[in-house]
């Protein structure tokens, strides 16, 4: 089973998603996908991050050739190292993982990647934006004019690289199975409310299969 987790910054979707793991036993992928791809391929680990959330310019138009041509251009090629077989390298890594092990993966535009398996739970979680404000001020330890500029930059990117690389709205709940809004409750009732859902989700006859006496919601 795979989730996949999109957020928008300061949402506290990576905690949750990274709590998630640990309580489902599951393996949690976020930056460390760029660093196993860059020790399987050999491409410099920051070539990756520079084509997946870096703040530089917003991507134009889109590239969405891994529908329809999913294998990633030989070493050999001039172009291996490309934005465009960059994420061809990201969403063929992502399909392998999910074929091989329960996990949950933090944005990657993982959710669109795996389209159409019936073992994945696509999730998106947001909060209002003086929540926003609020948890990236404690996380960052930066004052608010700097976490509000951050927030905009982050924000604008991360939607821009989703529509680039899908040409999907990030923000379109149809992309997703559960929608959260973590500025409703703590990240520890959230994770549990996500961990009774995910048994829902799996087995009609959860309640036999998890003791809700010990979930806090």
């Amino acid at each position: 089973m795979v989730i996949t987790i999109s957020r928008t910054y300061g949402s506290g979707g990576r905690v949750m998603g990274k709590r998630l793991a640990e309580k489902l036993g599951f393996k949690f992928y976020d930056k460390e996908l760029m660093r196993i791809l860059s020790d399987e391929t050999g491409i410099n680990e920051a070539l990756f991050g520079e084509s997946d959330e870096k703040l530089r310019a917003t991507y134009l138009g889109t590239d969405i050739d891994w529908k329809t041509d999913p294998a990633p251009l030989k070493p050999s090629d001039k172009k291996y190292a490309s934005e465009s077989n960059l994420f061809k390298l990201q969403a063929e890594k992502i399909r392998k993982i999910a074929d091989t092990e329960d996990c949950v993966i933090m944005g990657r535009c993982a959710d669109a990647i795996l389209t159409g398996r019936d073992d994945v739970v696509r999730v998106f979680c947001y909060a209002n934006y003086e929540d926003c404000v609020k948890r990236a001020m404690e996380v960052c330890g930066l004052g608010e004019k700097e976490i509000v500029k951050r927030i905009a930059t982050i924000d604008k990117y991360r939607k821009s690289y989703y529509k680039h690389f899908t040409g999907n709205d990030l923000y379109d709940a149809n992309n997703y199975d559960i929608c959260i809004n973590s500025g409703s409750r703590s990240i520890e009732e959230l994770t549990d409310f996500m961990r009774v859902y995910i048994y829902a989700w799996n087995n009609s006859d959860f309640a036999q299969k998890l003791d809700l006496d010990s979930v806090n919601i």
